[in-house]
């Protein structure tokens, strides 16, 4: 009987663990950097490779990666590199339903409209080998990190994090 009760006791004890330990206390961090084909490049026009317009991505010039596409939910921190060697680039981060969807975007700015598409937070302009870095508490769901910088969202630098 003492036996059964001690087997009870760290059945208890472990499953106990497993639910308040489990991946919501656990920290994630995803490498992202910034790139460009570099050179002198026409912004002023849209290239049309935004988040669900299905444009060609082999023509983007510019572009996001990051070194895990899914992450734990929880606490997640982005450490941001804009490895360009003459652009000006940043990253924010916003929740999204569907990858199929395109952003609200303002033309005449040539950027996402950030006043109808509210961002969790951002690493704003990086200068040229510069980095920077945001944490932020995720919940399970998709999120497109992408640069807002006039004409780099339709050049295709974005990218899409699934957080599990």
């Amino acid at each position: 009987m003492i036996q059964s009760s001690f087997i009870k006791l760290v059945a208890t004890t472990i499953l106990t663990t497993a639910i308040f330990a489990g991946p919501s206390l656990a920290d994630s961090v995803v490498k992202v950097t910034l790139t460009d084909k570099g050179g002198t490049m026409d912004m002023s026009k849209s290239m049309g490779l935004g988040m669900g317009m299905k444009g060609d991505m082999m023509k983007s010039v510019m572009g996001i990666t990051i070194n895990n596409k899914s992450v734990l939910h929880g606490k997640v921190k982005f450490n941001v590199t804009n490895s360009s060697t003459n652009v000006i680039h940043e990253m924010l981060v916003a929740a999204i339903a569907d990858v199929n969807v395109v952003l609200p975007y303002n033309a005449t700015e040539n950027r996402v409209d950030e006043e109808a598409y509210k961002d969790l937070g951002e690493v704003s302009e990086l200068d040229p080998g510069k980095s920077g870095s945001l944490t932020l508490n995720l919940k399970p769901g998709k999120y497109i990190l992408f640069c807002n910088v006039p004409g780099h969202f339709m050049a295709g630098m974005w990218t899409v994090l699934d957080v599990r």
